[in-house]
This record gives C-alpha cells, structure tokens and sequence, in this order.
C-alpha cells in the first residue's frame, strides 16, 4: 500500500483510524483525541490508489459494494463522522485540491436540469416505494427540516407539525387565498393550507408523489381545495397571493437560479409574496459532493447565499425577511438516520443490501454535514414590493401562536 497512507497521515488530525489493509497488515493514523476511534478492514488492493484519488465517493461505493468492512464494533456512521472532523484536512490535500478544481470546472455542466432531465433526476430519488419512506420519515412523510423548539424533548412528528405551522404563519394566510405550491411532496403542507382555508394548485414532478399525496388530501377532507398537477415548475402559469417552496430549490441548479426567481416573480400578484424554504452553505460557491451527484440527488446543488442573493438582485425581487436555521436539519436526520437503523430488516426486504448500505452512508453524511460542515437551511420571504410583507417580523410569531390555539384567531393585515 504506497497511496492512501500519504494522503490519510496528511489529513487525519482528529480522531484515530485503524485500518487493516487487502494483505492484512495494521495501520494506525490520527491523534486519537477529538474524533471517533474507527477499525475499517479492505479487501482489495486496488483500494489503496482509488480511496487516494476520490475518497468521498470510492469510500462510499467500497462500503456498498463490501470491500471495506469494519471491525471492533465500529459502523459507516463513525467512518463518516471520522472524515467529517477532518474535512479541512481532505480539502487541503494535493490530490483532492485538483479534484475540486475540476468538479468546479464540470459545475454548470453537472447541474443542467433543463425541461424533462429535471424531471428524471427528481424520480430518480422520489419515486421509491412510499413503503420505504414510511420506515423514517414522520406520520405526514415530510421530507424536509423540522422545527424543533426542544430538540431533547420533541418528537421527529411534533417537530414536523411545528415546521408546518411554522411556514404557515410567516405566509400570513387568509380564506380564499391562491397559493402556489412548487414542489409538494407527499401533499403535508398542501393539506396544512387547505385547512387554513386556502385555494392551494400544488406541483411536483414525481408522479408516486403526486398519487400518495392525492390520496392523503382526499383523506384529510381537503381535496376540494387541493389541486395537484405533474408539472415542472416552469411550467406553471396564473397569478397567485402566495408562492411557497418547501425542500425544492436545491434541484434547481445554478444556470437555473435565475429562471426559479423569475417564476416566482411571474406567478405573484403585486401585493403578494413567497416564502422559499431550502438548504444553503454558509461558505463561498462550492459543488455537489461526487457520492451525493452520482447517487442521491443528481442534478442537486446546495447554493451560497450569495448564489441566491445575487440572483435576487438580477430579478428584482425583494428580499423581506431571512431566517436560518442551523441545527434544525441536524436534529431532523439523525431521527431518519436512528429509524432507518431500527428498520433496516425492513427496508433490505423492499430493496436490497447494497441499497440499505447507500441510504446508511447517504444519511450519516447528510446529518454530519449540519452539525460539522456548512451546511444550513434558509427561509427567505420575497415580494415584487416593498411593503406586501409586514415591515415589523413580529407578526410571524403571533401568528404561529394563534395558529398553535385556534380559539383564539389570529389578527389579519395585509401589510404592516
């Protein structure tokens, strides 16, 4: 083995790692302090100069593929929470420092979603078994960032209820109102407005989405005020007073940016305004991790705030209000990442072992790159005019608590 010690004894700061190489031999790298301690066995040589080359996505496909095992009593989750109090480290390296260069270079390129490819990347993620999303996600298949208020003491499914109610009182709805949902997964929010009493045309690319969802809105008592279409989001037309996206801006792309805004900008009556909810990074422009491109989301891209601000600016929509959340998804993930463990058997019997094993590296990534890289989710209010967002943010909270008790209705104005 002549590759990978060169890079692992460059970047492994924090923590230890004992890996046992394809000839059996021990090797030892890392402080042993601020980090896990993590035994990882190879079982085949030519790992030593693929992990050197591409060890985000190799890693992940040597452990789907079970070429890399571990031992000891370690699991995939330690070895990612390994690289993740180390990540500085792996960025600084020769080797992965031309890698980014060329991924930045590939960016516009890897993040095409024009009409029909949009679509397919989607279903490549969202048409999967509503069976299987049901073993982690709450009772109302939200698949986006909770709100937690107590994260010690709230459940995955009160911090969901609460991201909606939370939503819902910064559009500052009332009876009657067109609300534009661009993105609607399995229909929750959907049914949160309609209850609220607004005219809600929803739109999603997956059609498994779209046939859960419709089931769930005639359930709910709403279907009369609930439209669902399989629509790409630049395909959506009219006038709305409200436009809200929730979880769907990270498969935009960035050549896209400006085409997602300018929509948003169309479908608004003059005196309404969107609330964008989404992922962002609290670093400069980056690119979309190889394993999360090639097998999770591709197509995805988590943008810079200043991607998103520039934007802004470029369609000439104000940006009224900003709110970040910063550990919320964290706490969101690692309840998917512990209910996929607890129904793992379940989720190998709809799909298979390689399958599991992608999803248990897939979430620890996610749920270690909230807590330890800089990934965080905003929540943006845009308007085509100054004042069609209350110029005093208070009102977000006495809304939420007079939608929190209902007997006691919440005070309407339509600018402040």
């Amino acid at each position: 083995m002549r590759f990978l010690p060169r890079l692992l004894r460059k970047f492994i700061r924090n923590g230890h790692l004992r890996l046992y190489d394809a000839d059996g031999e021990l090797r030892e790298f890392g402080s042993g302090v601020d980090g896990p301690v993590v035994t990882v066995r190879l079982h085949d040589k030519a790992l030593d100069w693929k992990l050197a080359l591409n060890p985000e996505l190799v890693a992940a496909e040597a452990y789907m593929d079970g070429t890399l095992t571990f031992e000891d009593g370690s699991d995939v989750h330690g070895l990612v929470e390994l690289f993740s109090v180390n990540r500085s480290g792996l960025a600084s390296a020769g080797s992965q420092k031309l890698l980014r260069r060329v991924w930045r270079g590939l960016k516009r390129w890897q993040q095409a979603n024009p009409l029909g490819v949009a679509a397919r990347h989607a279903r490549h993620h969202y048409d999967l078994s509503e069976k299987f999303y049901r073993l982690f996600l709450d009772e109302g298949l939200n698949y986006s960032c909770a709100y937690f208020r107590d994260p010690q003491t709230d459940t995955l499914e009160q911090a969901q209820a609460a991201k909606l109610m939370h939503v819902a009182a910064k559009l500052r709805l009332e009876p009657g109102m067109r609300v534009a949902e661009i993105g609607s997964g399995w229909g929750s929010l959907a049914i949160q407005l309609a209850r609220l009493g607004a005219e809600v045309t929803a739109i999603n690319v997956s059609p498994e989405q779209i046939r859960v969802a419709r089931r769930r809105v005639k359930q709910a008592g709403v279907a009369d005020r609930v439209t669902f279409f399989e629509r790409d989001y630049r395909e959506l037309t009219g006038r709305f007073d409200r436009v809200v996206s929730v979880g769907m801006m990270e498969h935009v792309g960035v050549n896209h940016f400006d085409g997602y805004f300018g929509k948003v900008h169309d479908l608004l009556e003059p005196n309404g305004f969107a609330m964008i909810h989404a992922i962002g990074r609290m670093s400069p422009p980056g690119t979309t991790g190889p394993f999360i491109r090639k097998y999770i989301f591709p197509g995805g891209y988590v943008p810079a705030l200043s991607e998103v601000f520039a934007s802004l600016e470029r369609v000439g929509l104000w940006a009224c209000d900003a709110e970040i959340l910063r550990l919320h998804y964290y706490w969101t993930i690692r309840h998917w990442r512990q209910r996929f463990a607890a129904n793992r058997e379940a989720a190998r019997a709809i799909y298979d072992e390689r399958f599991c094993r992608m999803w248990e590296f897939y979430l620890s990534a996610v749920e270690l790159g909230f807590l330890n890289g800089s990934n965080m989710v905003f929540q943006l209010l845009l308007s085509r005019e100054r004042d069609a967002v209350p110029v005093i943010r208070d009102y977000i909270v006495d809304d939420e608590r007079s939608l929190l008790a209902p007997s006691k209705p919440a005070r309407r104005r339509r600018s402040g």
